[in-house]
Parts: structure tokens; C-alpha cells; sequence
């Protein structure tokens, strides 16, 4: 993984937002939150972005006490920024390196963000020492791109667009990290037990073709590997994009499947 895969920053974040928010991560922060549905206890989430399933949780469990943190400064204050739920407050932290005491946590959550944690082996070691005995750990992480219809469009649509040197920041990060043995052994080595991982189908509703497009080519680290080519050209290929969504899929609005990895395992 690049470095500049981590990278949302200026713009992206409130472009991630406004045109990915509602289309990827909604649906999706939905069913995470439903699986805490009264949950009364001390819950973290980690790698909490701009904060949909923070306030998804907040809403499906009032009385649990929610603590959101992420490393990303500018994204975690889009997230206070769209909080008001008494139950919950945003720190800044790195999943890999947690300032809270052992023991600290009954639940830890995090929607799709292991994907982005250049040590995953460290990042849940420091899950399940935060967590309680028998606490619950659930993640959900994208299945390949070959089962997400709207982000594999883009993908191939922006690769033809630099046919010597295409982009591969959606294969390589987001969409990267799936393999269901691969889980399964990252987290049993560390001392998870009870691992289950469950595909969950969703479809994922687009505003337009164009709208789409912009979400990814510019509201993800998939602007910052497009503009290293030319910044004259983050545009057209966003423009590329657009046209390859709506040669599928229409002009919008629309709705594709998208398919993620559901992981819960207990400390």
C-alpha cells in the first residue's frame, strides 16, 4: 500500500461525504449499526472517517457511550462537525498505536478501514487489548471489485484513460483486502476467537453517473495518483469515468450492487 493511499486531504474529505457517503457508506453503516441495536455499554470505533456509523450507532444504541477516533484530522472533524448525539465524542487516534488503557472497551467497530492500516497485525493486537474479555470486534471490509459494479467501472474506465501507467489505487487498497483465509488468520493469530465473516449484498444508490464519478476520482487517494499524471487531467478523467457509468448504468439516478465482508470475532 502507498503512502498517498491514506492521503484525504483538502478537498476529498467533504467530497468523500457529500457524493460517497450516501451511495457507499450509508447503506452499509446501516447494517453494521443494526447489529449493536440496544447496546448499553463502552463502545470504540476506530478509523471512523466522517462519521456515519458513528451516528448510525448513536441512534441504534442511545444508551451505549460512543468514542470515534481516526488518524485523519480533517476527516474526523467533517465527523464533529455532523454530530449531536449526547452519546457520543471524537478523539483523534491511530488504530495501530490506542491511547486507551487495557480492558478499556465491551465493543470495538470499524467500517471499512482495516483495508488502510499498513500493519494489521499490529492494529488488532491493540483491538483486542482494549477490549474486555469475550468483547465483540466488528468490521466489514469490500469484497473485490468484481462484486462492487460502480467502483469497478471506474476503476477500468480511469486505467484505459492512462493505458502506460493506470491508476490502481481501488484494486490495490479499498477494494484490495478480502481474502476470507487471510482474515480469518490475521485475527485468530492474535488471539481473536469465534471468527465469522459473512458477505453482505447491498445495493448502493447513485444520485447520477456524473455524481458518481466525482466521488471517486476526487474525493478519494484516487485524485492524488490521477493528478501525479497531470493535474490537467484529474477532469477528464473523472469525465472518463461519467461516461463509462453511464454507458451501464445510465444518467442516474441508479441503484448497483455492491458486496462487503461482514467480520465479527470475540477478544
Amino acid at each position: 500500500m502507498s503512502q498517498t493511499d491514506q492521503a484525504f486531504v483538502g478537498a476529498i474529505p467533504e467530497i468523500y461525504d457529500r457524493l460517497l457517503g450516501p451511495m457507499l457508506f450509508e447503506p452499509y453503516a446501516r447494517e453494521l449499526a443494526a447489529r449493536f441495536r440496544g447496546f448499553d455499554g463502552e463502545l470504540l470505533e476506530t478509523a471512523a472517517g466522517t462519521g456515519r456509523v458513528t451516528r448510525a450507532l448513536a441512534e441504534a444504541a442511545p444508551l451505549a457511550a460512543i468514542t470515534g477516533t481516526d488518524l485523519n484530522a480533517p476527516m474526523l472533524a467533517k465527523a464533529a462537525e455532523c454530530a449531536t448525539a449526547a452519546n457520543t465524542h471524537f478523539q483523534p487516534a491511530d488504530a495501530q498505536a490506542l491511547p486507551f488503557p487495557d480492558d478499556r472497551f465491551e465493543a470495538v467497530v470499524c467500517q471499512f478501514g482495516v483495508m488502510f492500516f499498513a500493519d494489521k497485525a499490529k492494529a488488532f493486537r491493540e483491538t483486542r487489548r482494549v477490549l474486555r474479555p469475550q468483547g465483540r470486534f466488528v468490521f466489514n471490509v469490500w469484497d473485490d471489485l468484481a462484486h462492487n459494479d460502480i467502483a469497478r467501472a471506474v476503476h477500468e474506465a480511469v486505467a484505459a484513460f492512462f493505458p502506460e501507467d493506470p491508476p490502481a489505487f481501488l484494486a490495490r487498497t479499498p477494494y484490495g483486502w478480502n481474502d476470507r483465509d487471510g482474515i480469518y488468520t490475521a485475527l485468530t493469530s492474535v488471539g481473536f476467537r469465534e471468527v465469522a465473516i459473512e458477505p453482505v449484498a447491498l445495493p448502493t444508490p447513485a444520485t447520477s453517473a456524473a455524481d458518481a464519478a466525482q466521488g471517486f476520482c476526487l474525493g478519494t487517494p484516487l485524485r492524488g495518483e490521477i493528478e501525479a499524471r497531470g493535474a490537467d487531467r484529474l477532469e477528464p478523467a473523472a469525465q472518463a469515468a461519467a461516461e463509462a457509468l453511464q454507458a451501464r448504468f445510465g444518467a442516474g439516478p441508479f441503484a448497483a450492487p455492491a458486496q462487503a465482508l461482514v467480520v465479527a470475532a470475540r477478544a
